[in-house]
């Protein structure tokens, strides 16, 4: 058999379903690798005498399919259901070249609990929170969108319960699908309320795939990007005061920005982390940098991180640019909201850092910072090195005085957008 790596899907029940083909890479691979629960699924198919070994940890993993390639050894690799949807095929697809890998798929345990329920794959959102922050299911919980979740020991039906009720999903309903395609099969269904509740101690089979119906959006999550302001936590007290960049703003930014999948985001001067927070809530694949030296601003920066689930792709850098900045990834794209004094050296700087095709998004409210920005543009201009726009944000409130409603006026504030064309 030609030396490689075949990773075979298992199919969901206790006896592996096993293509032909793959079959037929069973019986000629010189080393089957899985852990204990799969590899007694293929007891009855196994060759005897055919060498097994139990899943290594990933490091230890790639050390021994490289010395077993070296050798000219074929490996079979194990895998529940479909190898390449949410499973360990894309770690391989990340570690090895396409011509050394074969896959053979197989139905997976999230096809088999939408059968089960009568309810079609492409009307569900799928969600791994396997060895994942439980918080990160905030980031996907919407009005009336059904969510099918891969769990761990800590996301729970009880814990993903919890979560849609701290975020205002209290109609939430659960439905349990244990132990698919094994003998003690059972799929059952609860609200939120119930799972949470005193006298619930219900335990559940650890292999099983959850489907979540969140219901009415009762809470803070958005729906749309533009949160409202009142649900940020802030330096100071009042809904929506303090250091968070304000709504509207907020929008225009967003719109600006424009961030594509994968690319890096700076949010410095981030505050209590408005920008930050959207940018990584509606961009999950896109790593964003929040740089913040108040301490005070930095505690509500943490809370908002939380507290919108964005753990997974927003981080928190304490200090103060552009010393903070070393170390971190090359941006793509860098939004300054605050520079602390320092906004002609920080433009300067960022300016070198940023590839073509890179964007610097500048705002200012008080007259220097609009004078810095203005002579960032005049050299700019006379570099002939970026296509640049510029626009004012002027909002009025209304609000009611004497049975009527007033507008009362926001400072502008003045936004620059560059985007470099050449260096």
């Amino acid at each position: 058999m030609a030396t490689g790596i075949y990773v075979v899907g298992l199919g969901v029940s206790h006896e592996a379903d096993l293509s032909p083909e793959a079959l037929q890479v069973l019986q000629q691979v010189d080393l089957v690798v899985g852990s204990e629960r799969q590899l007694a699924t293929l007891v009855s198919l196994l060759p005897v005498g055919k060498a097994t070994l139990l899943l290594p940890k990933l490091e230890a993993l790639q050390e021994l399919i490289d010395e077993s390639l070296a050798a000219n050894r074929s490996v079979m690799i194990l895998a529940s259901g479909d190898p390449l949807f949410y499973g360990i095929g894309r770690w391989f697809s990340r570690h090895f070249s396409a011509e050394q890998l074969t896959f053979y798929p197989a139905v997976s345990s999230l096809q088999v609990a939408c059968h089960r329920l009568g309810i079609a794959l492409q009307d569900v959102e799928v969600l791994s929170l396997h060895g994942r922050p439980l918080l990160k299911l905030r980031t996907r919980l919407r009005q009336h969108q059904p969510l099918l979740i891969l769990t761990d020991a800590h996301s729970t039906p009880t814990a993903l319960a919890q979560e849609c009720i701290a975020c205002g999903f209290v109609d939430a309903k659960v439905t349990v699908c244990e132990a698919l395609g094994y003998p003690n099969e059972k799929i059952r269904g609860f609200t939120a309320q119930e799972l949470v509740s005193e006298s619930c101690q219900i335990e559940f089979d650890p292999l099983h795939v959850s489907l979540l119906e969140p219901g009415c959006n009762r809470g803070f999550l958005p729906e749309f990007p533009g949160i409202p302001d009142q649900h940020f936590v802030t330096d100071k007290e009042g809904a929506g005061r303090g250091m968070l960049t304000k709504r509207e703003v907020r929008l225009s930014i967003l719109s600006q920005l424009q961030v594509a999948k994968g690319e890096c985001v700076w949010d410095i001067g981030a505050g209590c982390g408005g920008v930050s927070v959207e940018l990584a809530y509606w961009n999950p694949n896109s790593p964003i940098y929040a740089i913040e030296h108040h301490a005070d601003r930095l505690g509500c920066l943490e809370q908002n991180r939380q507290r919108f689930g964005v753990v997974s792709n927003l981080s928190i850098v304490e200090g103060r640019a552009p010393q903070a900045l070393t170390g971190l990834p090359v941006p793509d794209k860098v939004f300054i909201g605050g520079s602390g004094g320092e906004l002609p050296a920080l433009l300067s700087h960022v300016w070198t850092l940023l590839p073509v095709g890179g964007v610097l998004l500048c705002s200012a409210v008080t007259e220097a910072s609009k004078h810095h920005l203005y002579q960032f543009y005049e050299t700019r201009l006379g570099s002939a090195d970026s296509h640049y726009e510029t626009l004012q944000v002027a909002v009025s409130h209304g609000n009611s005085l004497a049975g009527q409603v007033m507008y009362r006026p926001s400072l502008p504030v003045t936004l620059y957008v560059f985007k470099k064309e050449s260096r």
